[in-house]
This record gives C-alpha cells, structure tokens and sequence, in this order.
C-alpha cells in the first residue's frame, strides 16, 4: 500500500485537490504529524474520521495549529480534544505579540515489519480547510522516504515539526484555554477571508427537530420523566438530543450508545452546539462519570460491576441512542439503575411492533414520532425510487432457513457466482445514478463484486474490517467521483452520515425492516453539493416470504395479508417510487398467507424481527389476545409450543399454571398488580422472599419511574410520600400485597403469600428455575404495564375531547344534530357481560327531536340479550340504545339509572353489560336486571361506568 502516488506537486483546484491524496496517506500512516497556521471545522471535518480511524489502529498522531490572527475555529479545536481523548497530541502554538506563524506540513509515516520505514511529507500552503482541500489553487510539494535513498532530508524535515511542536510555546490544548481562546475571538473578528471562510452559523433546530422539542417540553410539564422519540434515519436524532440538552439546560448528562462511531459522532454534535459542555468517556479504556456530558459504551457502563459505582441520581439528563437495542439485558441493567431527571429515548424504528417493548422502557410515551413520508414531505429527505428486482439467480426455497435467517455460509456460496453479478450488473446500470453505496453478505461476497464491477471498468472498491481501502478513505472517493460503487459489509448500517450517496444496491437478505430502513436511509440525507433530487434503492428480492418485509417497511403496512393486496398499487408519497416485479408479487399473493392462527402469527413476528417475540410484542402485532387464549390458554403455552427446541424456555412447563394465572391473568383495575410484580422481581424475589418493609420501599421506587401512571392511580394524599413512609406502608400492604395473596375463586389456590413479615411466591421452585422464571415474569408484567397503559390513555383521551366539545358546546350557538355514531358491534349486552368492540362505526340520522345530542358523547348501540326484557320498559335483544358516555363533566349520580358498565377481561378487551344501578345500605352498588331470571350482581373495583341509558330508539326516530 502506497502512501504517495503521482507527481511531487499537488497544484490544487478542481483538477489536482489536496483531499484525496491526504486521506491515502492518513490511511496508510503509521505516524502522522501535521503543522498547520489555521484548522477551520470546515477542513477538519473532511478528514476527522480517517484520522480517528488511524488512532483505532494504533497509528501515532502529533498535530500543532496556531492562535495567530485568531483565526483558527475554536469548534475545531474542541473537535480536535475529541481526538486528544482517544490518544492524538494536540497543541497550539500561543504566538507573540508580532509573530506570525505560517506552517503548513503533512508528515506520514509507514513503519512495516523486517522492512525499512516508507514515508511522505507535503510542504505548501494548505491549511486545514475546506477550501484549501478542495478546490483552492494552492501549491503543495511532496518530499519522499524510498528505501535505499538518503533519508537526511526527510529526517530533517520531521526534526523541524518536533521544534516547532516541543517548542515552549507550544501547549497542549484544553479546555480551560480553548475557553479564553473563543471568548477573544469573538472580539477580536478575525479575517476570515484569508482561508476563504465565513463564521459557521450558529446551528439550529429544523421544522421536524423544533415540533420535537415543543413535545419534550410539554412531556415534562406534564411530569414525564422519560419518553421515547422516533425520528427517521437522516432528520438528525442526536442534534435532537443536544438541542434538548440545551432547552433542559442539562448540568450532568450520560448519552450511552452500543457503538463507538455513534458515540464518536455524538460528541462532534454536542461539542458544536455546546461547546463549553466538558467531555468524558466510560468505556473499556477510561471511565470517567464527573465531566459534564459522559459518552459511555454500554457494553462497559452496563455491567452491574460499574453502575453500582455511580450514584442513581448523579445525571440529570439520559439519553440512551438507538434505542431499539435497549430490550438487551445491559441496557435494562442501566435504565433500571439511574434516576435522571428526564430520560430520552432515541430511534428510527419504523413501527409500533418494532417499538413494543422498548416503549414500555419509557412508561409507554412515545413523544414525537416523524417516519421516512413526514420527513420527505418536510424536505428533510429525498425521496427514493424503489426498485424491487426478482433475484431469479437464486432459489431462495432451497437455502436453509434458521431462526429467521438464510445460513450466512449458504448465502456466501450462492451469491459469490458469474451469473448472479451479471443479473446485478445490468439492474444497476439501468437504475443507477452517480454515487452507489452496496450491502454484501460477506467480506468475501464484498471483494467478489467489486473485482467484478472493476473487470468491466466500473471504479469500485470493497470496504471491510479487513479491506485496503479504510471506509473514510473510500467515501471521500466516492463523494469525488474518484469511485463509483462502495461494496459493504455492516459498516455503514447506522450512526453515518453519507449526504453525497444516490444510489443504494442492496444484494443480500435483510433480517429485520429495522436493518432495511437504516440501509435504505443511508441514502435518504440531502445533499446540496450533489443537488441530490432523489435515491434510486435497487433491491434484489428473492422466492421467499421473509422479503415481504422489504415493502411492509416501505408502505408502513400492518401485516403481511394489508401488504400483499397493496403490492398492485402501492402508493406512498407523490414524489416517491416503488416498482415491485410482477413476478415476486404473484409468488407472495399465491402463498395465500393465513395467520388467523395464534401460532402463525407467533411464527410471522418472529422471522419478521429476528427474534422470538416477547408477550409486548405480540401484544402490539394486531392479533386478538382474546384468541391467543382461546386457542393455547396462556402466553408461555403458545411460547412452548413453538420453541421445543430451547431446552431453557421448556424448564417453565411446570409454572406454566403459575405464569398464567398468578401473573398473565392478574385482574388489575389499577396499575398497583404490575407495579408490585416488578418490584418483586427486581428484589429477586423468587430466590429470597423479601420483607414487606422491601416491597414497600421498592414498589415506590418503580412506581416513580412511571409518573403518568403515579399520578392516575396514587390518591392524591400519598403522592407526597416518601418510600419508608408508615403511610405508603399501610396502603401498599392493604392494597396490592393483600389482594395479590388473596386466593381468586376460579384459582385452586393463592399464588403469593404473606408469611413471615416477607412475600412469597406460593408454588415450589427448583434452584436452577429461578432465573428463567424471573425472566418470564418480567416478561409478563410488562406486557400488564403496557396494556393497562393504553387501556388508561385511551379513556384519558376520550374524556379530554368530550371534555373540550361539552365547553365548546357550552359557549357557541349549537346547530341542529342529525347524525350520530353507531357502533353495530359493541353489543351492550343484557344479560352476561360480553365483549364489544367500537372499531367499526356508522352514522345514522335522527330526526329533529334529537338535534342538541353531542356527537361526542352521544352514540348508538345494540342490545344483546334478554337480562333486561321485562318490568314497565323492556328492553329487547337487538333494540338499539342511545347512550351518553361518562365523562369527567356529565357523570353525576349513578344511583335509579340503567348504565353500561365496562370491565375488561382476562386477555384486555372491554366487555359490555346493561344493568339498572340501586347502592345498597353498605355502601356497595347492586345491579339489577328487569328479567327477575336473572340474578343481581355486585360490582367490584374491576366494573366502571362506561354510559348511561337515555333511551330504546324505534324506527320513527330515524331519519332515512
């Protein structure tokens, strides 16, 4: 690998740029030392990442800039720290009064094993900047080490940056001085103009970012302590983050992220808009937790070891990146640890499947939400042109097929053929536009195709772990026009920012719609310097039903059965395309795909997110939970009998009992069950019960962490103490403990105990169980949280927009109201309680008579049953009622009224029931039935009133 190629001057312009040829020899170096007068961030930012890249490898990196003329960017030098932290020297020569300081040397170095040491020093006139890089007429000559020549020259060249850098009036850069620095500056003006340069603009927030922010402001009016938002790959979650931070003025703040690039790229962010925010890292190197913003490896900061280490309150602001990777136990260790103020979770997952359970990690608010269409319709994105091509080269159906995946040797083998690139090779000339970025199965897939493309004439590279050409290097190629196909594996899926790159040649399978947009979003950035219109993405799509999810992301479809018939059709945005070859679309269509099937569907989100759905997930996936436990019983039933082959998950087929009834099948009017369950479970409370005064203490901590849920369902007194509070103690043992070890009369037995002043799970459990069983319990109680808290939301909802409508109502003249809702399965049932469900509405028209109805609160219904046929006014099976929901506004005695009373059962759907309400002289509400065959019931904490009756319609009172 050559440092140098070429003649010895570089004369600059368009024609002959310095860039190009400094990123070969930074990505070759061994040992870089550079001298220039200025660094403007323009510059830096061309060559930060091959310079970051070089310290990965353990290349040595000396750099000394000057304060002469003051023109020098302090950002950049605080991007320059960034380096410094992870091993550069970094120094600025503090000129005097009168001293100028004009250097501008590239030194590299190439130092190889058993062989003498190669290098390459370009003196001239470039600083570091974007123009002087690009595109500026400046002269630089290139001064050679070539073995078996005199290297007295070279050697005094490099002897000469050591004076100026080891010079007294060098010093190493930071923080303190880069301070007075920039707050001299700003006096001082300096003329820019000098290395063609404008002061950058102060950054702000765009249209989607500033909605965002309005949003997480509210959320903590509110009093949310943390929440969940999803930006699209390329609408800028973390200048989000630091705007937020900013917006917050945060004083201690963690940003954790599962990869060094994003942490990287994190820190460029908030050291541009805040840059007097002092920086540390905890990672496997240093562990740092007192600076002012912490970047940290979650890998690192997630193990208990280090967390038990910082206080739970030391940050006030978390913000946890790419969150859809927090359901991994680490990130749960950590989430479960700290006690910010505000915590933010950041992702571009595309859906509310994807979204299940890490929702729940922020108490089920989700704040703000922009997909790739808001983003395109913003302007923030491009749109894409989406080519689906059959990959007939390839029998898909023959491949093996695991755990939702093609065996990765299988597909290597197959993809690496003569025939499938030639197949590659003419789509992509068709379809493609200046700039191509692919994604490869394998290294070897990678190099296969671009010696293929390079055969033919086709500039192109492979960039891996293992590849000659390093990625920074190989991008700014591409983004010169000096390539025109990168060939990938893995390295540019999330956390990089390629603005110039048009064209995306997707040639493997994708094993999650997660993975394929933030592919596909690799391309989405606009790009001003390319005038960029839009992104041709073409994908080769193969004879199997696990590329369904390619259009399932694209169109935001539901399931597999709403994709295949939007396939002939599939609209999406007005500027955007997608074609589909007619061949994969009647394959998919001639599946006849049936998930009506627990089991099926089990089987569907699995391939679909690369994972055995958790409960959560399966809660979100559009499928009735009603039928699940119709058809298996319980959750872990249908788990067991879809993964036989997991020797740890069948060692729960004893509790099986247990997780179904003591914790799936909990009845829970309130969140207490769920939040008490956690508890439990964070106490290890399986392998040694804990004492009551533990619960206690421990269920008002976990409570705290969701306050929307605290302040519905805590009564009002008890919201103000503390956890070791007698009164907290009292009302947590009579409530939930209580009513947990109660034995349910359909149960044969209490599944929780108080014996001993400690809380016990009422069932025999082996030793090497409990883990595993406390995991599935885990499981369990956040599905109850995030079910009851889109059961509480939605009625929330409902009362807020009657609520508004009656004070609307109230203040304007009203018009006359003809139509009304009619929900022909709601079924109000007179009789037993039975499940309705509202999803499905009509209008109908009433006569004039009924023209002051409120269409918010009023609305139509049938009866089901004969409970109520009887007494002075029967009431038919099959009448149709006019009810008025209860509101917050209008609910007033329930005492003499006929009124439907909600519950929800056991899998979380509402059931409906008409009864007339009587309050007994305990104090308990009876209610009664007009048919006397019909015995009364008693209502319990579980029964709400859902509306009352204000009469049976018959057909004169509808219009036609």
């Amino acid at each position: 690998m050559k440092l140098a190629e070429g003649p010895v001057l570089t004369s600059g312009g368009l024609d002959d740029p310095f860039l190009p040829k400094l990123l070969q020899a930074i990505n070759r170096a061994s040992s870089i030392e550079i001298s220039v007068s200025f660094i403007q961030r323009s510059g830096l930012d061309l060559i930060f990442d091959a310079l970051s890249d070089a310290l990965e490898r353990q290349a040595t990196i000396d750099i000394v800039t000057s304060d002469y003329l003051y023109i020098t960017d302090p950002v950049a030098l605080r991007h320059l720290m960034i380096l410094q932290s992870r091993g550069a020297k970094t120094k600025i020569f503090t000129c005097k009064s009168g001293q100028s300081f004009h250097m501008k040397t590239y030194i590299f170095i190439q130092q190889r094993k058993d062989q003498a040491d190669k290098g390459c020093a370009y003196v001239g006139s470039n600083n570091i900047s974007k123009a002087a890089f690009t595109h500026a007429f400046e002269w630089c000559l290139r001064h050679d080490l070539i073995e078996n020549q005199d290297p007295n020259d070279f050697n005094y060249i490099r002897q000469q940056f050591l004076q100026i850098f080891n010079h007294q009036q060098s010093i190493h850069l930071n923080d303190e001085f880069i301070n007075r620095y920039a707050d001299k500056r700003k006096k001082v003006k300096p003329p820019l103009a000098i290395v063609n340069e404008v002061e950058p603009e102060e950054p702000a927030p765009n249209s989607a970012q500033q909605e965002a922010l309005a949003a997480l402001a509210n959320t903590r009016r509110q009093m949310q302590s943390k929440g969940l938002v999803v930006l699209a790959t390329g609408m800028g979650k973390t200048w989000l983050a630091a705007f937020d931070v900013q917006q917050f003025n945060a004083r201690k703040v963690l940003f954790v992220a599962h990869r060094e690039e994003i942490l990287l790229q994190a820190e460029r962010t908030f050291k541009s808009l805040l840059p007097k925010l002092v920086s540390g890292h905890f990672n496997a190197k240093t562990k740092v937790v007192d600076a002012d913003i912490v970047f940290a490896s979650i890998q690192t900061l997630g193990q208990q070891i280090h967390l038990n280490k910082v206080s739970p309150n030391h940050f006030d602001y978390v913000i946890v990146d790419e969150f859809h990777h927090a359901g991994a136990s680490s990130y749960q260790s950590l989430l479960n640890h700290f006690t910010p103020q505000f915590l933010l979770g950041l992702t571009a997952t595309p859906e509310r499947t994807d979204q299940a359970d890490i929702l729940s990690l922020c108490d089920n608010n989700l704040v703000y939400e922009k997909n790739i269409v808001d983003g395109i319709e913003l302007g923030i994105l491009v749109p894409f042109h989406y080519q689906g091509i059959n990959d007939d080269t390839v029998n898909y159906q023959d491949l093996p097929w695991r755990n939702g995946k093609f065996d990765p040797k299988a597909l290597e083998f197959t993809f690496a053929t003569q025939k499938r690139a030639k197949h590659v090779f003419s789509h992509w000339q068709t379809h493609k536009q200046q700039r191509t970025l692919a994604f490869c199965v394998s290294k070897a897939h990678a190099d296969f195709m671009a010696h293929w493309f390079a055969a033919r004439g086709i500039k192109a590279v492979s960039v891996h772990s293992d590849s000659d050409v390093r990625r920074a290097e190989a991008l700014n190629l591409l983004a010169s026009g000096k390539i025109e196909v990168i060939f990938s594996v893995d390295l540019f899926n999330e956390g990089t920012d390629l603005p110039s790159i048009d064209t995306i040649l997707i040639l493997r399978p994708t094993e999650s719609k997660i993975l394929f947009l933030q592919q596909l979003g690799r391309g989405l950035r606009t790009s001003p310097d390319t005038n960029k219109q839009f992104v041709s993405v073409i994908d080769f799509i193969g004879n199997h039903i696990s590329f369904l999810n390619r259009p399932m992301a694209l169109l935001q479809s539901k399931n597999i059965n709403e994709t295949v018939k939007r396939l002939n059709d599939p609209k999406l945005h007005p500027d955007c395309v997608i074609n589909i070859a007619p061949e994969l679309i009647n394959f998919w269509q001639q599946l006849k795909l049936d998930y009506s099937n627990a089991d099926q569907q089990y089987q569907l989100l699995k391939d679909d997110l690369g994972h055995r759905p958790t409960a959560t997930e399966f809660y979100h996936s559009d499928y009735s939970w009603g039928k699940l436990t119709q058809q298996f019983g319980s959750w872990f039933e249908l788990v067991l009998s879809q993964e036989q082959d997991d020797k740890t998950l069948q060692t729960l087929t004893p509790y099986l009992t247990f997780l179904s009834r003591g914790v799936e099948k909990a009845s829970m009017s309130k969140s207490f069950k769920a939040i008490l369950l956690e508890a439990f479970i964070e106490l290890d409370g399986l392998r040694t019960p804990p004492s009551i005064d533990a619960v206690c203490i421990k269920s008002w901590q976990v409570f705290k962490r969701y306050p929307n849920l605290w302040t519905q369902d805590v009564k009002a007194d008890l919201q103000q103490v503390e956890s070791d509070s007698p009164k907290w103690r009292k009302y947590w043992l009579s409530n939930p403990i209580t009513f947990l070890s109660k034995q349910d009369s359909t149960d044969t037995q209490s599944w929780f105990k108080v014996e001993a002043d400690c809380l016990h799970a009422n069932i025999d459990i082996a030793g090497t169980d409990i883990d595993t069983l406390s995991t599935a319990m885990r499981e369990l109680t956040a599905l109850l949280l995030a079910r009851y808290s889109q059961r509480k939301a939605a009625k929330t909802n409902t009362k807020k927009s009657s609520a508004n409508v009656i004070t609307l109502a109230e203040n304007q003249p009203q018009e006359p109201i003809q139509q009304i809702n009619f929900y022909p399965d709601l079924k109000i049932a007179c009789g037993h309680f039975k499940t309705g469900t509202d999803e499905h509405s009509e209008n109908r028209k009433l006569n004039s008579s009924f023209n002051r109805l409120d269409p918010s609160i009023h609305f139509i219904a049938p009866a089901s049953g004969n409970s109520m046929n009887g007494g002075k006014n029967p009431i038919h099976d099959g009448d149709l009622l006019l009810l008025e929901r209860v509101t917050a506004i209008n609910a007033g005695s329930i005492t003499g009224k006929i009124m439907a009373i909600e519950i929800q059962d056991e899998a979380g759907d509402n059931q409906y029931l008409l009864r007339k309400v009587s309050k007994l002289p305990n104090g308990q509400y009876q209610l009664n039935a007009h048919n006397l065959d019909y015995a009364p019931m008693i209502a319990n904490e579980s029964m709400v009133t859902f509306a009352r009756l204000k009469q049976v319609l018959d057909a004169a009172d509808f219009v036609e």
